[in-house]
């Protein structure tokens, strides 16, 4: 098998590009076959964010239907107003430390506890910090070793 494997003639890339290609890159050379591997994978991706997009806004309730159901005298153009506000002072809250309100930049530390903090307050004992470092411990340990437990066998 492998003498017929060498007798086989070279064959050109399929896309004329001047290379050689193989049967296992279907005819294709190296670079082509790459180029190949990576318009497609580009494509499901694009399709699968598609496919995603149309599931979630088809599941989610259309804005105005949720303010015409709704008996409260509430604008939308309010609603919008208050979701603005709430975004703003998301991305204030990002920019400074939460414990004495220094303008931290680029340089603020995220904690797990979902805060932003200055350099010296970044350590969980310096800001009084509510997450729970013991449970997530435990909790990974517990996960990377199962319990493992022979069978029992049956007595003579």
């Amino acid at each position: 098998m492998a003498e017929e494997h060498r007798c086989q003639a070279p064959r050109l890339c399929a896309n004329n590009c001047g290379f050689f290609g193989s049967q296992a890159t279907q005819d294709l050379c190296s670079k082509c076959y790459r180029d190949l591997q990576l318009e497609e994978h580009q494509s499901s991706t694009a399709m699968l964010a598609f496919n995603q997009s149309l599931v979630a806004t088809s599941s989610s309730p259309s804005p105005s239907s949720s303010v015409s159901t709704t008996t409260d005298p509430v604008s939308p153009a309010v609603v919008v107003a208050v979701n603005q506000q709430d975004e703003s002072q998301a991305k204030a809250k990002a920019n400074r430390c939460v414990a004495c309100r220094r303008r931290v930049g680029l340089t603020g530390f995220e904690c797990r506890c979902g805060m932003t903090f200055c350099g010296s307050h970044r350590y969980p004992e310096q800001h009084g910090c509510t997450f729970d470092f013991k449970g997530m411990g435990r909790d990974q340990i517990a996960r990377a070793n199962p319990v493992v437990k022979a069978q029992k066998l049956d007595m003579i």
